[in-house]
């Protein structure tokens, strides 16, 4: 609106400490003084109107950033977990807001979108997510930089989820599906955390907190890492190119295809659904044939992974073979290893042809080569070797043969 302006008045140096923010609708003919919510004592020293919401506004001020989706009628808080301190300027990009403080360095909020999408509710909401770009968490392969190296932090990797219960829930899930209708990773509130051992080396401030989704009253935002559940390996743990309270377990499951999502939010039975967006990282230079066979090979040695545990915990028990796998898979159990993930996996080595195809031994040793191509698929984007290609063929040739044995389907011999 050509005729709306907001202003910020900083009279500090006059002694006074009031907040002063003024609008205009009438291009300056008249000014109105919008500072209710703001406490006495706090100078403003900026004003931003949202270029997307008309009416949204935020301040900046000498303790805190403030908003309100009234055109400044009424302000509130955000300073979540920002310090106390004078922020100078800040500025809207895109979904972001970025403030600039004096002596304690730019900080950024992402995604600020849910703010846009406020309205008066009374019951579950989930908020539309912002189009999610799919990259590689790290690309630090060295040593973790010392907790209190001054170091900024990077966005969440991953699809941000907001969403608000206005009241405690029994459960709360989050479900994601592919444009089939297929469910490619599910989360619950009543989901377990893998405990942390006692004995991990490095201390437990390096490691990322588990994805399980509140179910409490309250505003909440849940981060998918755009990977499938993680497979079925002997043993996990936590890599050497460390970040501060944010080193996820390894090894991951395979990574999504960019593409359309559906996230469907269920509350006690009550299911609310949003399209969600998945980009490529616009600095991969990778065809569609060539992403869409990474993608195949690693959903291909996540379910051998997955059928080959079936089968051996099946064989121990003196069970029938009935695998049944599903890409939603979360509360697989996981032996917590040290910083080296995958301690017990072994490299992409052929199994010897004159061992019994249905001996356990040999099925543990395709399940760890299944995790290995994995792990190897997953180490970057770009177009997978014709060697990687040649292994993820014998491991799913060796493994339905033994499979076919153990179901009464095979011949007992290796073809």
């Amino acid at each position: 609106d050509d005729n709306t302006a907001y202003a910020a008045i900083n009279r500090i140096r006059l002694d006074d400490l009031a907040p002063h923010i003024y609008r205009t609708h009438d291009g300056g003919a008249t000014w109105k003084e919008t500072t209710s919510g703001i406490p006495s004592d706090e100078v403003v020293n900026s004003v931003r109107e949202d270029p997307v919401k008309k009416g949204l506004l935020f301040a900046a001020t000498e303790r805190a950033l403030w908003f309100s989706v009234d055109d400044g009628d009424h302000w509130q808080s955000l300073r979540l977990n920002m310090p106390a301190t004078s922020i100078r300027d800040l500025a809207l990009h895109d979904n972001d807001i970025i403030v600039g403080t004096h002596g304690r360095s730019f900080w950024i909020l992402d995604d600020m979108s849910p703010l846009r999408q406020l309205s008066p509710t009374s019951g579950p909401r989930l908020f539309a997510p912002k189009a999610t770009y799919r990259f590689r968490r790290n690309k630090n392969t060295d040593t973790p930089l010392p907790p209190e190296e001054p170091v900024g932090e990077n966005p969440p990797d991953g699809a941000i989820i907001n969403y608000y219960l206005p009241a405690d829930a029994r459960e709360v899930t989050l479900e994601f599906f592919d444009t089939a209708g297929k469910s490619v990773r599910k989360f619950s509130s009543s989901d377990i955390a893998p405990q942390i051992p006692s004995d991990l080396v490095p201390p437990t401030y390096w490691v990322r907190p588990p994805e399980i989704p509140s179910a409490k009253a309250g505003a909440h935002r849940f981060v998918w890492n755009l990977h499938y559940s993680p497979p079925a390996a002997e043993s996990f743990g936590y890599p050497i190119s460390a970040i501060y309270h944010d080193t996820p377990l390894e090894p991951v499951g395979p990574a999504v295809m960019p593409g359309v999502y559906t996230v469907t939010l269920t509350v006690d039975g009550r299911a609310f659904t949003q399209p969600l967006t998945v980009k490529i990282d616009p600095r991969v230079h990778m065809t569609k044939a060539q992403l869409a066979l990474q993608h195949s090979i690693g959903v291909r040695m996540w379910a051998a992974s997955h059928k080959a545990a079936d089968a051996l915990s099946r064989m121990s028990n003196g069970l029938a073979m009935t695998p049944s796998i599903s890409a939603a898979t979360t509360n697989t159990p996981i032996d917590i290893g040290l910083f080296e993930p995958g301690e017990g996996d072994d490299p992409i080595e052929p199994v010897d042809d004159h061992e019994p195809a249905t001996d356990s031994a040999t099925i543990s040793r395709l399940r760890s080569q299944a995790v290995t191509i994995l792990d190897i698929v997953e180490s970057a984007d770009m177009p997978v070797t014709s060697q990687t290609i040649a292994a993820a063929n014998d491991v799913d040739k060796r493994l339905t043969a033994a499979l076919a044995v153990l179901n009464g389907k095979g011949t007992g011999t290796r073809q």
